[in-house]
């Protein structure tokens, strides 16, 4: 690795708040399924955010924090709504940014996309339900103007609830097919009210999110999106409206956009989608660079580009090409969660992160997701990675955790 590269990627980055972070590297949001029982911040999930704050990334985005607890994407997810672990959730901040890194909560809402077992009566912008085989989603029930109104306000609450337990930061999920991203596609928001008909109105929940947000946690604290380039199905939103949300984004004062695509029917955000991957965009390893270059004609809005990275030589020439200001990893810290030191310092030139498949197609997404999530759930533990244990042995471990209703299709537990 040259010194360019490290000097690249070490370089700090200072956002439209005023706040700096150390380097270019942050740890992209990783679902841990890591909360208790009753869906607060465990010692474990505690115990992997120490294992990380080490890592030398200069951003770590946690995995989903859900925002009403009838609206978690599987079990495991950590839900705020009030105050009432705010002991947990300070322990879990400290811990985070006990050597230096920003820590910033994603922040979600399922929608539609929460399994049966979970809650059999989902809500979403329309009664549409997911196209997927097997019957582990419901369909949803078409939400009220009232109801709209107040998960906004729950978005705010829980916002303001981490930064004041001593997370930097926040990021709002609205990316992979959850509820944000279920009002933005016409495939799953057939309103004719304020809330769809449109692309104005479809991206309204959204905005008001953001409005809402930054009005509970201030100006000088940053705020981050992260939302699909495309949903890379038929008929859904296409980079063309999705490039429309994003300049609205960036008029509406947010700090980072993180760049990400696809939902659970066409996982683009795990390097699966309808069409195949040109050979140009393996080259440059990141999934969705071609749409962050177009972002990047159009705004000048710091941009966080996550997909598909394993070089240094692939992120520092993202970085200079100055598509992207930002990058992100995902599976590969929870195999090497001392990756982006060791890419700092010049030790390591790329991640060793391989797809982890058994050969069985039908299970082949389930084995990939278990593999990755089952090493998070080690360093939890206090335990590290074990990298060259079988797909099919955390299969089934991953399986007597969480159930077969979550197996059916991958989450986005590699990414958030």
């Amino acid at each position: 690795m040259t010194t360019s590269t490290q000097s690249v990627l070490a370089e700090p980055f200072t956002l439209p708040c005023g706040v700096t972070l150390p380097n270019r590297i942050a740890k992209a949001a990783l679902s841990e399924g890591l909360g208790d029982k009753r869906n607060a911040p465990s010692p474990r999930l505690r115990r992997l955010y120490e294992r990380w704050s080490t890592s030398g990334a200069g951003l770590l985005i946690t995995g989903n924090v859900m925002v009403d607890y009838e609206a978690v994407g599987e079990p495991g997810n950590v839900v705020v709504t009030d105050d009432r672990d705010s002991a947990a959730l300070s322990e879990w901040a400290a811990a985070t940014t006990a050597n230096g890194a920003h820590a910033w909560v994603q922040i979600n809402h399922a929608g539609r996309q929460v399994p049966r077992t979970l809650n059999a009566t989902p809500v979403a912008p329309s009664a549409v339900g997911l196209d997927l085989p097997g019957g582990t989603f419901a369909t949803p029930r078409a939400l009220e103007h009232d109801e709209i109104a107040d998960i906004i306000r729950r978005f705010a609450a829980t916002a303001k609830t981490v930064v004041a337990a001593g997370f930097t930061g926040v990021q709002i999920h609205a990316a992979h097919g959850y509820l944000i991203s279920q009002f933005l596609s016409p495939l799953s928001n057939h309103r004719t009210d304020g809330w769809g008909g449109t692309p104005e109105k479809r991206r309204r929940f959204l905005l008001e999110i953001v409005h809402e947000v930054r009005a509970a946690i201030g100006s000088d604290v940053p705020l981050g999106v992260k939302l699909n380039s495309a949903d890379f199905q038929r008929g859904g939103m296409t980079e063309d409206e999705s490039l429309q949300v994003v300049l609205d984004l960036a008029e509406a004062g947010i700090d980072l956009l993180e760049i990400s695509g696809g939902t659970y029917e066409s996982a683009a955000m795990m390097g699966v989608s309808a069409e195949p991957v040109k050979e140009s965009t393996r080259k440059r390893e990141a999934y969705f660079l071609d749409y962050a270059e177009r972002v990047r004609a159009a705004t000048s809005l710091p941009l966080m580009l996550t997909g598909g990275f394993r070089t240094a030589e692939g992120m520092a020439s993202a970085l200079s090409s100055g598509a992207v200001d930002v990058v992100g990893l995902g599976r590969p810290l929870a195999l090497e969660p001392d990756l982006p030191a060791r890419l700092l310092s010049g030790t390591t030139a790329a991640s060793d992160v391989q797809p982890r498949r058994i050969g069985i197609r039908v299970l082949d997404s389930a084995a990939e997701l278990s593999w990755h999530t089952v090493q998070l759930w080690r360093m939890g533990d206090g335990k590290d990675p074990a990298p060259h244990r079988h797909p099919l042995r955390n299969l089934a471990q991953y399986f007597a955790t969480t159930g077969v209703q979550s197996l059916r299709r991958p989450k986005r537990g590699f990414s958030g």
